[in-house]
């Protein structure tokens, strides 16, 4: 995978994971990821609770070792990398983060249209 679509997931991860953490855990806390991908570092302030930063961790690693050039979804993925139990608490996540932001947008759409 390019370092740009790289980037790209890091940085979902991260929204998806801090939206999820928000509205499900307590105790949150800022931690600073120093991640490194094909000669090109990166860095993600992440404001998570401990038991997220275990997934997200898991999650960055998985990302890093990825085998395809061309990155499949997760779930499409010919040859998974996730662990089952991984899998589903991150499809869980995204789940929950992505009815959220879907409805984020809409709010804001709808805000837009009578202003």
């Amino acid at each position: 995978m390019t370092t740009q679509k790289y980037e790209i997931e890091i940085n979902t991860l991260k929204k998806f994971y801090e939206l999820y953490c928000k509205g499900k855990h307590e105790n949150a806390q800022n931690k600073t990821y120093n991640l490194e991908y094909k000669d090109t570092k990166f860095t993600l302030d992440v404001h998570i609770c401990k038991e997220c930063q275990e997934y997200i961790e898991y999650s960055f690693d998985r990302l890093q070792t990825c085998p395809h050039e061309i990155k499949p979804r997760c779930r499409n993925c010919p040859n998974p990398c996730y662990d089952k139990p991984q899998w589903k608490h991150t499809a869980k996540v995204m789940k929950y983060s992505g009815v959220r932001l879907g409805l984020t947008k809409a709010k804001q759409k709808l805000k837009s249209l009578f202003t």
